[in-house]
């Protein structure tokens, strides 16, 4: 089968060799694929990952020794545990010290056209879910992972910063969950209307600098995906608020972490979240993800889909193989 591969220090396409599902697996048809900002990452090399990038995909089980779900349309969660571990058999295996990440950590990803992933990790995608939506699961899964890690009430004055795929995620997700008070903060008009457009009060950053009175957010959730990201972030949560990690990128940040300990300021970090909330959102339409599709590519120009997705202004690229 073809792939889309990091190896050696190149991105490439690839032919591989077709998934075989072990046991408690399924092999999954890839349909649709997005090409997320970790991936991106990678290839400038953030988790030392080599192999079939991806890890946002809607597609069809292919085979599976469970065969009740074998033709089902899925999505599926990232994380594959060991299966034995104390996390594991508590039914999370996000933090099993054993895990594969798809495209990630260990195991190869969603830019081919099958992989693997275990059983227990694959939801069924309701119909009235199309595929280019479905693909969105599982940004919108780390989007709601948010709320398992921060108390977000009605009465929370919410900040994100960064108006890219995943703050504009963030900031609707929050909305959508928890009826909050949320500004979006980023620097492109255009993709500010995206939040705009769902009741999100947005802001310029260089607006930022005009308000005397910006230290004003209980929760803020750093999602710009840059180094100055968190300073930002720093600046605009009030003294003992909570400030929510959720870039992740090859680099270094710098921390004034005398700041932090006078104001008592909480960190937070999140990564994934649960697909079936997200499923939830997208069932009944409180997310508007179509808006940001900037391309579709097929696999075979999985290259040119990376570099179009680094382009600045671009959102959302999607690889159909």
């Amino acid at each position: 089968m073809k792939a889309l591969r990091y190896e050696n220090g190149r991105l490439g396409l690839a032919e591989v060799d077709k998934p075989r599902a072990e046991a408690g697996e399924a092999v999954v048809r890839v349909t649709l694929a997005g090409v997320c900002n970790t991936d991106l990452e990678i290839v400038r090399g953030y988790a030392g990952f080599a192999g079939t990038l991806g890890h946002e995909f809607v597609g069809v089980v292919e085979s599976a020794a469970d065969g009740r779900i074998v033709g089902r349309r899925v999505v599926g969660e990232i994380n594959a545990g060991c299966g034995h571990c104390e996390l594991c058999a508590g039914g999370d295996a996000r933090h099993c010290p054993c895990r594969t990440v798809l495209g990630i950590v260990g195991r190869d990803g969603a830019f081919a056209e099958f992989l693997r992933l275990p059983i227990v990790n694959l939801l069924t995608v309701p119909d009235e879910i199309e595929d280019a939506r479905a693909v969105f699961a599982e940004p919108l899964g780390a989007a709601c992972g948010i709320m398992e890690r921060v108390c977000i009430t009605r009465d929370t004055r919410v900040a994100v910063i960064g108006d890219g795929k995943l703050g504009l995620l963030c900031a609707q997700v929050i909305k959508a969950q928890t009826a909050a008070s949320v500004t979006l903060i980023g620097k492109h008009e255009n993709k500010l209307n995206i939040a705009h457009a769902r009741g999100i009060e947005t802001v310029l950053v260089e607006e930022l600098h005009q308000d005397s009175s910006r230290r004003k957010f209980d929760v803020v959730v750093e999602a710009s995906g840059a180094n100055g990201g968190f300073a930002l972030a720093v600046e605009l949560t009030r003294p003992r608020g909570t400030l929510v990690l959720k870039s992740t990128f090859h680099g270094r940040t710098e921390i004034d972490a005398s700041r932090i300990v006078v104001d008592e300021i909480s960190i937070v970090g999140s990564r994934c979240g649960r697909f079936a909330p997200a499923l939830e959102l997208l069932a009944r339409n409180a997310v508007d993800v179509s808006s940001l599709i900037t391309d579709e590519f097929p696999l075979a120009d999985g290259v040119r889909a990376m570099a179009r997705a680094q382009e600045s202004g671009v959102l959302k690229v999607l690889l159909r193989p």
